[in-house]
C-alpha cells in the first residue's frame, strides 16, 4: 500500500551546453511547455556538458523542490539577491511543490504522462553550483543539510508535460527516503549499520552502490574534493 501522492510540475526546464560560468555546462536550463519526449536519457533537447558525472539513464531527469529557494535567498541575503533565488537555479529539469527529500523515496515510481520514471539518488551535489551562484562551498552547504533534489531513471520512455501529473504507482517495501540516504551516505558515510541498509536498496543507482560497497570493503571515504570544490586538495 502507498500513500496518495500526485502533483503537478510548476515547471519543465531544458538546457543547451554552453560556456559559462568558467566552465562547459548545461545548468542554465529555460522553461519549456506542452508536449515534449522523454527517452531513456531524458527530455529531448536537454543537453550534458559532462557525460562522466552527469546525464545517462540513471541520471535522466533531476527533480529539485521549489520550496527550497527560500532557505538559500534568506541564507545567502547579503550575497544575492532574493529574487535571483528560482527555479531552475539548481539546473533542474522539474520543479515542484510538495515533494521533498523526507516524503520521496528511493525506488518510488511515478506515472507521468506517458513515461514511468523511479528515483535512483539524490542529487550529488558539486562544484558547478558554486561556479553558478558565485558562492564558495555552496555545494557543501547543500550536501551538509540534504537539501539535494534527486535524480531518475525512465523505466516507460513517453511524451510528458507540465500539465501531467507525477502519480506515485509504486513504493519499494523497504523504501528509504531521499533525506535518510543522504543523512548516512553523506552525514555518517563510514557507518557501517547505516552503509549495510543502503546495500539493501537494490533500486540505488549503480554509481552510488558501488561506492557504500567500496565504503564497506576498504572502510575509507572516496575523496569528495573535486566533486564538492572543483579541486584535488
Amino acid at each position: 500500500m502507498i500513500s496518495e501522492q500526485s502533483v503537478c510540475p510548476l515547471a519543465v526546464f531544458t538546457g543547451k551546453t554552453e560556456q559559462k560560468y568558467g566552465l562547459q555546462t548545461a545548468i542554465d536550463k529555460k522553461t519549456v511547455t506542452g508536449k515534449i519526449y522523454l527517452s531513456e536519457t531524458g527530455l529531448e533537447g536537454d543537453e550534458c556538458a559532462d557525460h562522466k558525472h552527469h546525464g545517462g539513464p540513471e541520471r535522466a531527469l533531476h527533480q529539485y523542490p521549489a520550496e527550497h529557494y527560500r532557505y538559500w535567498a534568506e541564507k545567502y541575503s547579503e550575497q544575492s539577491h532574493a529574487d535571483d533565488w528560482c527555479a531552475p537555479g539548481m539546473g533542474e529539469n522539474l520543479s515542484t511543490q510538495g515533494m521533498l527529500e523526507n516524503n520521496v523515496c528511493i525506488g518510488d515510481r511515478y506515472q507521468w504522462g506517458e513515461a514511468i520514471i523511479e528515483i535512483s539518488q539524490p542529487r550529488s551535489p558539486c562544484f558547478k553550483l558554486n561556479r553558478r551562484w558565485d558562492i564558495d562551498h555552496f555545494s557543501v552547504d547543500m550536501q551538509e543539510i540534504s537539501r539535494c533534489g534527486w535524480l531518475y531513471r525512465v523505466i516507460q520512455a513517453g511524451l510528458v508535460s507540465e500539465q501531467d501529473a507525477l502519480k506515485l504507482i509504486h513504493r519499494p517495501d523497504n523504501a528509504m527516503t531521499v533525506h535518510q540516504v543522504c543523512a548516512i551516505f553523506f552525514g555518517d558515510p563510514l557507518n557501517r549499520t547505516g552503509l549495510l541498509r543502503l546495500q539493501q536498496q537494490a533500486v540505488l543507482s549503480a554509481s552510488w552502490m558501488s561506492k557504500v560497497e567500496q565504503r564497506l570493503e576498504h572502510n575509507t571515504v572516496e575523496n569528495w574534493n573535486f566533486r564538492l570544490l572543483g579541486r584535488t586538495e
